[in-house]
C-alpha cells in the first residue's frame, strides 16, 4: 500500500512547508470528516501539545471537519495518550492529535486515533488520502458540524492514570522530580503524582509555545539527572512533548531507558502473575534485555522499529506488554496506546510494592554495549544483494558468536544505512561496527 501523505505515525514536518500548512490541515480535516461521515453524523475529539502553531492548526482542523458535517470537541493541550483514552470514553468516532511529539517547536503534525483509542487502520488512512485529492466541498448549512470545548478533560485523564495502579498503593515518602518537557503533560503529570502522595518537584512545566522539548524532556534528560542528584530525589521521570515517551533516572542520576523500564514492568507483572504471554521489543532492543527476560522464562519477540509495529504484534498475539528503547512503553492491560505517565506509574508501583529502589529493580539485567553507525548513501543501495557486505557480516557474526548480533537497516526518512553491532565485548563491538560501516561505504560506490 503506497502512501502519499501519511507516514508511520501520522503526518509530520516543518511548519509552513510541505503539508504542514493551514490550507492542507483544513483539507485533511475535511477529508477525514468525509470518511467518518459515512458512519453517520458523529463527533471527533481534537487535542494538541503546547507548541505555538497548535492554535493555528486547531482552527484549521475545526473548519475542515465542520465543512464535512462533523461535530468537534476541543480538548486544548493534552497528552497524546489522553486523547486516545478520551476518544474511547466519549464514544467519539475518532480522536485527532496536533503534535510533533519529541521534535522542536518549529515542527508540527497530525495523528489520528480510532473510536477504540488505537491508531487508524491502514485502509482508513488510505481512504482519507483519496479524499484529500478531491475538490473540497461544504455540506448544507443545516448539516455543518458544531464545535464545543470539554473543560474537564484534564481531570478525567488524571483519574484514569491513577486507576492504572492498585488503590492500596501510596507514593507517600517518595521524592520525585518530573520533567514535562514544557509539553502537553505540564498540567497533568505533577498532579497525578501529587494526588498519589508523592513529594513532587516539577521542571519543564512553563510552556510558552517555543520551548517544548528545548534542553529538557526524555530526549534531553541532563537537567533532570542534575536535579535528581542535587535534591537527593528517589527517582526522576522524563516525558516528551506529547507524553507518550518515558525515560527515568535513578537516585544516583543514572539514566534508565525504555529497555530497562520494560524489564522492570515485565518482572513486576511476572511476580504478580499478571504477565500475559511474551514481551515485544523491536529489532533495536538491546540483546541484554532479551537474554535477561529469557533467563526468567519470559518470551521475547522483536517487531520492526516503531510503536505502531510493536502494537500490531501485541494485538496479533494477544499479549499486553511491549516497547522501545526510546521510551515508548505499551501496557495494553492498562490502556490502548503508549503512555509515558501510565508506564511511569507501573515502575513506581514496582518500587513501592517491592520496597526496592529503581536501580535495585534492574538486578538481573545487563545491557550489552551497542554501537550504531549511520552510513550516508549517495545512490540507492541494497545491502542484501552485496556479496561484499554479506561476507563482512558473516565474518563479524562468527567473531561475535552467541554473545552479540548485527543489524543493517535502511533509514525510512534519510538516505542512510544504519549499521548496528552489539555484544558483551565493547572493544570488539566498536571494531566490528566501524569495519562493517567501511565495507558498506565501499560496496555502495560500486
Amino acid at each position: 500500500m503506497t502512501r502519499k501523505y501519511f507516514g508511520t505515525d501520522g503526518i509530520r514536518g516543518r511548519v509552513g512547508s510541505d503539508m504542514i500548512t493551514p490550507e492542507f490541515i483544513m483539507k485533511l480535516g475535511w477529508a477525514a470528516g468525509r470518511v467518518l461521515s459515512r458512519q453517520g453524523h458523529g463527533t471527533v475529539l481534537v487535542g494538541k501539545d503546547t507548541r505555538i502553531s497548535g492554535y493555528m492548526f486547531e482552527s484549521a482542523l475545526e473548519a475542515g471537519l465542520s465543512a464535512a458535517g462533523i461535530d468537534i470537541n476541543l480538548l486544548g493541550p493534552m497528552p497524546t495518550p489522553a486523547i486516545a483514552y478520551l476518544t474511547r470514553t466519549f464514544h467519539a468516532q475518532a480522536g485527532i492529535v496536533i503534535s510533533a511529539s519529541h521534535n522542536s517547536y518549529f515542527d508540527n503534525g497530525i495523528k489520528f486515533f480510532s473510536g477504540d483509542g488505537t491508531k487508524l487502520e491502514d485502509e482508513v488512512e488510505l481512504a482519507i488520502e483519496a479524499e484529500i485529492d478531491k475538490p473540497m466541498t461544504t455540506v448544507d448549512s443545516s448539516r455543518l458540524g458544531k464545535a464545543s470545548r470539554i473543560t474537564d478533560a484534564a481531570g478525567r485523564y488524571i483519574e484514569f492514570c491513577k486507576s492504572t495502579v492498585p488503590n492500596r498503593i501510596s507514593l507517600v515518602g517518595l521524592r520525585i522530580v518530573v520533567d514535562c518537557a514544557h509539553g502537553a503533560t505540564y498540567h497533568i503529570a505533577p498532579r497525578v503524582l501529587e494526588e498519589l502522595g508523592a513529594e513532587v518537584i516539577s521542571i519543564g512545566v512553563e510552556p510558552n509555545g517555543l520551548n517544548i522539548n528545548d534542553k529538557c524532556g526524555s530526549t534531553k534528560p541532563e537537567a533532570l539527572q542534575a536535579s535528581v542528584v542535587e535534591i537527593s530525589a528517589d527517582v526522576g521521570i522524563a516525558l516528551d512533548g506529547d507524553g507518550d515517551r518515558l525515560i527515568m533516572v535513578d537516585a544516583e542520576g543514572n539514566l534508565v531507558d525504555g529497555d530497562q523500564v520494560l524489564y522492570i514492568i515485565a518482572m513486576s507483572r511476572l511476580f504478580d502473575e499478571q504477565l500475559d504471554g511474551s514481551v515485544v521489543g523491536t529489532v533495536m532492543s538491546n540483546l541484554g534485555l532479551e537474554h535477561a527476560l529469557t533467563k526468567q522464562g519470559i518470551g521475547f519477540r522483536r517487531s520492526k522499529v516503531g510503536d505502531r509495529h510493536v502494537m500490531n504484534m501485541l494485538r496479533e498475539s494477544g499479549w499486553s506488554l511491549g516497547g522501545e528503547g526510546s521510551g515508548h512503553i505499551i501496557c495494553l492491560d492498562r490502556t490502548s496506546t503508549g503512555d509515558g505517565i501510565v508506564a511511569a506509574l507501573q515502575v513506581l508501583y514496582a518500587m513501592v510494592s517491592s520496597q526496592k529502589s529503581l536501580d535495585q529493580l534492574l538486578t538481573g539485567l545487563e545491557l550489552y554495549p551497542q554501537k550504531l553507525v549511520n552510513v550516508p548513501l549517495d545512490t540507492p543501495f541494497n545491502h542484501d544483494e552485496s556479496a561484499m557486505v554479506k561476507a563482512s557480516m558473516k565474518d563479524a557474526e562468527k567473531q561475535l558468536g552467541d554473545s552479540g548480533r548485527i543489524l543493517l537497516r535502511a533509514s525510512g526518512t534519510e538516505p542512510l544505512l544504519r549499521v548496528m553491532v552489539e555484544g558483551q565485548d565493547e572493544t570488539l563491538v566498536n571494531k566490528l561496527a566501524d569495519s562493517l560501516a567501511d565495507t558498506v561505504r565501499e560496496a555502495s560506490k560500486h
